[in-house]
């Protein structure tokens, strides 16, 4: 790895999938994009602290959890990138799995962003702990606390590198990525009126 090399957030890869452009006005251009004001940013933070305070020693026997970690700081200068796992669950297996809390529903299938976040803390938590990492868990809170499963495959391990290679780019080179696909995401984007 290039010493050289910026390191990126989570933060950073959940931005570029909503819209690449984000990575470009966020460290390109250094505009902030004051989170701070958006409904879902604030509720989702809070729902974050209650889960964290609400009964720290509970194990969630049923996926075979024998101890977890909560809030861990994870970072991989490998790969480049830093952030913080809600949970970091040990299983009964010998392997380990991310949990992350979404103030969200779930809709019968998970979100390729949930996922590409997912197997992004996987390879963090391999790196940091050593361990094992072949799936892990969102609980949709908006959904009574829906768990569901993400398995991860080699493929997604690539994916996630290739997104964090495409997101380093944007930084290094100043490039300005097209938007993003969805012009749904433009309807609520804080740079929507300096977006050309």
């Amino acid at each position: 790895m290039n010493v050289n090399r910026a390191i990126i957030t989570i933060s950073d890869v959940l931005e570029y999938l909503f819209c690449p452009r984000f990575i470009y006005f966020m460290h390109c251009l250094e505009i902030p994009q004051h989170q701070e004001m958006r409904f879902k940013v604030l509720r989702g933070r809070e729902v974050h602290e209650e889960k964290r305070s609400i009964n720290p020693h509970y194990l969630r026997k049923k996926i075979g959890v024998v101890r977890r970690e909560q809030n861990v700081f994870l970072a991989s200068k490998e790969h480049c990138i830093k952030g913080i796992v809600d949970e970091v669950l040990f299983l009964d297996d010998g392997t380990a799995a991310p949990f992350e809390y979404k103030f969200a529903e779930f809709k019968e299938k998970v979100f390729r962003t949930y996922h590409n976040q997912l197997a992004l803390h996987a390879m963090m938590i391999q790196e940091q702990f050593n361990v094992e990492v072949t799936r892990g868990y969102i609980c949709f809170v908006r959904s009574r606390d829906h768990v569901e499963e993400v398995a991860f495959s080699e493929k997604d391990f690539e994916r996630a590198r290739e997104i964090v290679q495409d997101i380093l780019e944007i930084i290094e080179t100043g490039y300005f990525p097209k938007r993003s696909r969805s012009r749904a995401h433009c309807i609520d984007c804080c740079y929507r009126n300096i977006c050309v």
